[in-house]
């Protein structure tokens, strides 16, 4: 017991280390260097309209807070599914809401009306829980994780498909904003966009650590969640409204973002050693920070002065994750065939 609870303080105090110092870097890298003496007395002299405060900072606030927000979200649906390669991007989930923000968009701006971050939300909310009634509909005739899966990845597309045909009615001035934000970024983020996004997903992570006890109960199975006094339906229903909640945030703000909800659970479960959601929520929020904080400075200077689609970047890390873990669970039933 001493031992697990000195590996968790070690675990968060580097996740936090290891946050703060990609912080950091991000501010400072850009086509503007800065000595680190000259950013944080940026930062002590309070907010301007400077590179710092004005561009990089929320940028990168959004970066932490969005792929926080999409790690719990992974993590809240691979408990629901059971399910290790669920999560919002390959469910579909995220695809979903991308097709109603873009509905939502081009409706919009093809009348004049400006678009409040509270209507993207809305919306992004509306079309990921469209697609969960889709996935929570094939689960109960599909009972294969690798069709599940497939499941997912079809509905995806299908979304995709209805989103780039909305696409298509867009004004020629709407098309490259449209399009800059289907592929997936943290560019662009103002700092109401930075206190809106705050104020939803701490409050839905808030709920989500409330939960803590009744998830550890699920992981153990229905039966044993209801003798602990669970009700399955409402807590079913909670976690499906506080996932989509998460991942619906994250892209009305950023687009769509591939992988981080799958790899970043599983890589803070092993890091930790432990699928406790009491500790596992608030690692993956940091977990998922650092990867999407990783990810979108690699995005910001690899090809600067270009920016990368975010989505890109994090398939590259996230992808692997999700080969690995689809090829030890085959291993895995071959030996327990096997045996």
């Amino acid at each position: 017991m001493k031992n697990a609870r000195l590996r968790y303080i070690l675990c968060f105090a580097f996740l936090a280390v290891l946050v703060l110092a990609l912080l950091l870097w991000n501010i400072n890298a850009g086509s503007v260097d800065f000595t680190p003496r000259e950013i944080l007395g940026l930062l002590l002299a309070g907010p301007d309209t400077g590179i710092i405060w004005g561009i990089r900072l929320p940028r990168v606030l959004a970066a932490a807070i969005l792929g926080g927000a999409l790690s719990v979200s992974g993590f809240l649906l691979q408990t629901f599914f059971a399910n290790p390669i669920a999560g919002p991007f390959v469910l579909g989930i995220s695809s979903g809401a991308k097709l109603t923000v873009s509905l939502v968009m081009v409706l919009c701006l093809s009348r004049g009306i400006v678009i409040g971050s509270a209507l993207l939300i809305l919306g992004a909310f509306a079309g990921s829980m469209l697609s969960m009634g889709f996935i929570l509909l094939l689960s109960r005739r599909v009972n294969q994780m690798s069709m599940l899966v497939v499941s997912g990845v079809m509905i995806g597309y299908i979304c995709s498909a209805v989103t780039d045909f909305v696409v298509t009615f867009a004004d020629d001035s709407n098309i490259i904003n449209l399009h800059n934000w289907s592929l997936g970024s943290f560019s662009g983020t103002s700092w109401d966009n930075v206190r809106i996004m705050s104020w939803v997903i701490f409050s839905a992570l808030g709920l989500t650590f409330l939960l803590s006890k009744p998830i550890g109960a699920y992981q153990m199975g229905e039966v044993y969640a209801q003798s602990m006094g669970v009700n399955i339906k409402r807590f079913r229903l909670q976690l499906i409204l506080l996932s989509s909640i998460l991942s619906a945030c994250v892209t009305a703000f950023a687009g769509p973002i591939s992988f981080v909800g799958i790899a970043a659970p599983h890589l803070i479960k092993a890091l930790f050693r432990t699928a406790k959601p009491i500790v596992i929520v608030p690692a993956c929020f940091l977990g998922g920070a650092a990867f999407c904080l990783f990810c979108d400075l690699i995005a910001r200077t690899a090809f600067a002065p270009r920016d990368m689609s975010i989505s890109s970047v994090t398939a590259v890390f996230g992808a692997p994750v999700v080969l690995y873990l689809m090829a030890s669970r085959r291993s895995a039933a071959a030996r327990g065939g096997n045996g």
